[in-house]
């Protein structure tokens, strides 16, 4: 029987509550479980999971939401014991005896010198949140999602206006002086300065200028949509003129999805009339030519590697990773590629380069990058699955599942999959692929069929899950591992007798442009230059980034208040804004 219990008033982190329910679901007594907030988006999901109960449409935005449908009823209660101890030990750093706070009140006055909020919380507050942290004078960092686009334009426009900016919303990277913010990797120091639109780019770029050699200052991500028409590169154009005038800076690099084509006149207009060496890669786009001092990559690898060279001046020249020689025999059958990310933007990148090499266009239906009648591509970071479960860089069960599907797919010749390391991520992902390969290789072998198993790693060696460990797991257990993305998908076409060709570009003169390069934002050129402090506003584990690289952070312990009413909650903040004016 379903059971609905409700903890009214026990507000709790998303990501805690998904990655809760992943243990609790993997329990034998458990048949079902699903433990969300009691938010209105969070009632469809329940109903859409087929959690639908009188219960539910009784609980708020303030009340825990637990769905439970036991195996064995008479071991509920304990299973509710354990619910409590899982978020009492999520909740509670016993390292830290802090004053636990609760407002921006609070948290000012514990970071004076703040200059950064980062942002955790649901979608559907944290537009608010964010405007009061630009009133506050604060630089916001927005990790969350679902924010309506005009709330976007409004707070980019303010944030602008204030000589700030935003980060986001969705944006899960980013390097600050050298201090990673949520989703990063450790990166080495160094003289690039990436502006991103994209978070999983930003990671493959980063990682392998790392590996190549290099370092990064400050990596700045604007949020995917930030290249629309509707935005106008607001974020991007102010962290460029912030880079132009950081003295750590001595290449820029560029990446987005292909923006919108009066967006990126405009953006390319500016970076023509910059004097530093310059990178730029819009995904999907094959450019045919470089201009002098300003490189137009094709694919991840190639913006990585022509950054670094250009700071160890080096000549700009592209040398991508042949293909890995793979040993198996297939059927006649078995000429598909398949394509399991946790990485969105590896799997675009995957998807136009087999795209490419087959000379074919394939359908992009949803919950697929690429799908054709041989091959497919998926990004399984997209809403579509992860509607209350944690993103699979986090949760392996999407993939796994997605991999033992392999088992009845005839026609699959060769896998690829991505794992990305870093702050926030799973502390090993390798050994749960690693704990499922064996039994898939050993129904495969009862087939009397192999399948290529090709995997990439996006990280460093001084990643807290450390590159070369999780490399070495992963062949252990027969899966071949690639330098970079790139590689990874040579190698799954040699498999099936395909190949890509790379031609080498013809450098011409720059480009005529009139558009002026304004001057940077003093603060944001400020905040460039010197380890910032910050107040981190939700989800826990984003602090452990910055403490560990020895910055300082201040946990704002956020709850929707006003019961979660969005519209009283800004009348309240309008209130709060006239009576701090009235003082002023």
């Amino acid at each position: 029987m379903l059971q609905t219990i409700i903890k009214q008033n026990s507000y709790q982190d998303s990501v805690v509550l998904m990655l809760l329910t992943s243990k609790i679901n993997q329990m034998p007594e458990v048949s079902r479980v699903s433990i969300m907030m009691g938010t209105p988006a969070n009632k469809d999901i329940f109903i859409a999971s087929g959690f639908e109960t009188d219960e539910l449409a009784e609980a708020s935005a303030n009340d825990m939401v637990i769905m439970l449908e036991m195996t064995d009823e008479d071991k509920t209660d304990a299973i509710l014991t354990q619910i409590d101890e899982m978020i009492a030990t999520q909740s509670d750093d016993s390292s830290q005896k802090e004053e636990k706070i609760t407002s921006w009140k609070s948290a000012l006055k514990q970071a004076p010198d703040a200059k950064v909020a980062v942002f955790s919380i649901p979608g559907s507050y944290v537009a608010l949140e964010v405007e009061k942290a630009l009133d506050y004078g604060l630089n916001a960092f927005v990790f969350s999602d679902n924010v309506p686009i005009e709330d976007e334009i409004r707070l980019k426009q303010k944030a602008h206006e204030k000589g700030l900016i935003v980060m986001g919303p969705d944006c899960g990277t980013g390097i600050i002086h050298s201090l990673p913010l949520a989703f990063t990797n450790n990166i080495r120091a160094g003289k690039v300065g990436i502006v991103g639109a994209s978070g999983t780019g930003i990671q493959e770029v980063s990682t392998l200028i790392h590996r190549y050699g290099g370092g990064v200052t400050n990596a700045i991500g604007t949020g995917g949509r930030d290249l629309s028409s509707d935005v106008g590169a607001i974020s991007m154009i102010d962290a460029i003129l912030a880079l132009n005038e950081d003295e750590n800076t001595e290449v820029i690099t560029v990446i987005s999805k292909p923006p919108a084509k009066e967006i990126e006149e405009k953006v390319m207009s500016l970076l023509r009339n910059i004097k530093k060496p310059i990178v730029t890669i819009f995904l999907g786009v094959e450019p045919e030519y470089h201009e002098e001092d300003l490189y137009h990559a094709f694919t991840l690898d190639e913006a990585a590697q022509l950054s670094a060279k250009l700071v160890q001046q080096e000549a700009a020249l592209y040398q991508p990773a042949e293909a890995l020689p793979i040993g198996i025999s297939l059927n006649q059958k078995q000429t598909g590629i398949r394509g399991y990310y946790a990485g969105g933007t590896l799997a675009y990148e995957a998807a136009f380069l087999i795209e490419k090499a087959f000379g074919i266009k394939g359908e992009h239906p949803d919950g697929y990058v690429l799908k054709t009648d041989e091959h497919e591509v998926i990004d399984l970071g997209d809403d579509q699955y992860t509607q209350g479960k944690p993103h699979p860089m986090i949760d392996p069960e999407n993939r796994m599942n997605q991999l033992r599907g392999v088992v009845e797919d005839e026609t699959a010749a060769v896998v690829m999959f991505d794992i990305v390391l870093g702050y926030g991520a799973h502390k090993n992902m390798a050994q749960e692929f690693a704990n499922v390969l064996p039994e898939i290789q050993q129904a495969l072998s009862a087939q009397e069929r192999e399948v290529a198993f090709i995997a990439t790693i996006v990280g460093t060696e001084l990643d807290i899950q450390n590159y070369q460990q999780q490399k070495q797991i992963l062949e252990a257990c027969g899966v071949t591992v690639c330098q970079n993305n790139v590689q990874m998908i040579q190698t799954a076409l040699a498999v099936v007798e395909k190949s890509l060709e790379f031609a080498t570009k013809e450098i011409i003169p720059r480009k005529a442009s009139d558009q002026a390069v304004e001057k940077a934002s003093p603060s944001l050129v400020k905040l460039l230059a010197e380890k910032p402090e910050i107040i981190n506003v939700g989800l826990r584990s984003f602090t452990e980034s910055v403490t560990e690289n020895n910055g300082k952070v201040v946990q704002f312990d956020w709850q929707p208040s006003a019961g979660g009413n969005v519209y009283l909650q800004k009348v309240l903040h309008f209130l709060d804004t006239v009576q701090l004016n009235d003082v002023k």
